[in-house]
């Protein structure tokens, strides 16, 4: 009954909720992974598993996932006596290297030297998505005059990276 109390109150005070819901979908998976385990004598991949429960596989992935527990990002995954791997160790950010954030203030600051009509003609054509004809019709210009205009400001970015 202790350990009963102990885990109710380590659920509900949690800093991590996960709703009921999700919960009982993970444990339906997990049961429904050991019986197609003592059937098939193998584990099920994800596609089996969905289809087994009669749900969708990203439902089923995201349930597993959300009840599995934190885990530190200084959590030593291996020390071989003198070096100890963390988690952090092993963790990579592919879209926030020091390259692309150089990258970013060189644009940041290229676009900057740029004049305001170049600087509108840039953020509408490559930051909103527009045409050169939409981009015309709004600053009330030729569509001709946007992509000569457009051309030097790509020039003068460029040189400046």
């Amino acid at each position: 009954m202790i350990i009963g109390e102990i885990r109710r109150y380590l659920r509900d005070n949690s800093a991590l909720r996960v709703s009921r819901s999700l919960r009982d979908t993970a444990y339906k998976a997990m049961q429904a992974k050991e019986a197609f385990i003592r059937e098939h004598q193998r584990e099920p991949d994800i596609m089996e598993l969905a289809k087994a429960m009669d749900v969708p596989k990203e439902e089923v992935v995201f349930a597993l996932d959300a009840i599995l527990d934190p885990v530190s990002l200084f959590e030593p995954v291996f020390h071989d006596g003198t070096d100890t791997v963390c988690v952090m160790d092993q963790v990579g950010d592919n879209k926030n290297t020091d390259e692309q954030w150089l990258a970013s203030i060189a644009l940041r600051e290229a676009i900057d030297s740029l004049n305001d009509r170049e600087k509108k003609i840039i953020r509408l054509r490559f930051f909103e998505g527009r045409t050169q004809m939409e981009v015309a019709e709004e600053i009330h210009i030729s569509q001709a005059q946007v992509s000569r205009l457009e051309k030097g400001a790509l020039e003068h970015i460029r040189k400046q990276i």
